[in-house]
């Protein structure tokens, strides 16, 4: 199978450089100057993955990340001259799939780009096609839709705050160690630290703030069974 990825960037050496090496390994490339094209080309023609710069003329990188979560799983894999750890986790939790600072090797993202399209290809659960509900007490998920309610009321939510409410849902009152959630839930290609972990927890109460979300001290969370 031949995928097609979307480059985003508005730097021409560095079109010129990943498109070439994207390529030779035998992928169908479109390069795009700006989120704007972006978009077009994602109503149009819409890529496998997406490889997305942050700082880009018009609409930056991050509102692009946002705009494509609330339609697609799409994988997107962010580049970005920003190496301050707040940048990662933004980017990451805006719903990237994972996050490579300038400059970087060619070499290393085509890695990346494989690694990631053979672990998502396989990372979703398997389910008979009538079980398309997930209930736990008062949390309601339904799965095709990707739609998450608590007590009857449906809550918006981020890709990794969905990814972190069903893998709780599928293990509940499992422990959870927060090296194992990063893994899980960010990949075992991840590099940041566990305070992702911390706040996407922190994230997810903020929202629902009667779910029983609970701290495991020195170790990590459980997501507490109610009864119905």
């Amino acid at each position: 199978m031949s995928y097609h990825i979307g480059l985003v960037e508005d730097d021409k050496n560095i079109q010129n450089i990943v498109s070439a090496y994207f390529e030779k390994e035998g992928y169908e490339v479109t390069v795009i100057g700006s989120a704007e094209e972006g978009w077009e080309v994602w109503k149009s023609n819409p890529p496998d993955m997406w490889i997305l710069d942050i700082m880009l003329p018009g609409m930056d990188g991050y509102e692009f990340c946002k705009r494509i979560r609330m339609e697609s799983e799409v994988p997107i894999i962010i580049i970005s001259a920003k190496d301050d750890e707040i940048d990662k986790i933004l980017g990451l939790e805006l719903g990237g799939d994972d996050y490579l600072t300038k400059p970087f090797s060619p070499r290393e993202l085509v890695a990346r780009v494989k690694r990631l399209f053979k672990r998502t290809a396989y990372r979703a659960p398997k389910r008979s096609q009538n079980d398309d509900r997930l209930k736990i007490g008062q949390l309601l998920i339904y799965l095709e839709e990707r739609r998450i309610f608590w007590d009857g009321t449906e809550y918006e939510i981020t890709t990794k705050e969905y990814d972190m409410l069903l893998l709780f849902a599928e293990n509940p009152n499992r422990a959870f160690s927060r090296e194992e959630l990063l893994m899980k839930i960010w990949g075992n290609d991840y590099f940041g630290s566990d305070r992702a972990v911390d706040d996407l927890v922190k994230r997810i109460r903020k929202k629902i703030p009667d779910i029983p979300l609970e701290t495991v001290w020195g170790y990590g969370y459980r997501l507490r069974k109610e009864e119905d």
